[in-house]
């Protein structure tokens, strides 16, 4: 019958795919954090941007 596939979909065993994800979840809040300070810094050069 079918054959029960191992692993996932990406191909990373759980480790691997334990540390993509909190590089990914690193690199998404430091960008976010930099954004928000981007923006706040603008709004104080030129509130009416």
């Amino acid at each position: 019958m079918a054959e029960e596939r191992k692993g996932s979909l990406s191909g990373l065993n759980e480790n691997e795919a334990r540390g993509f994800h909190s590089l990914f979840v690193t690199s998404f809040v430091g960008f976010t954090v930099i954004a928000i300070v981007a923006h706040f810094l603008v709004w104080q050069w030129r509130p009416w941007f």
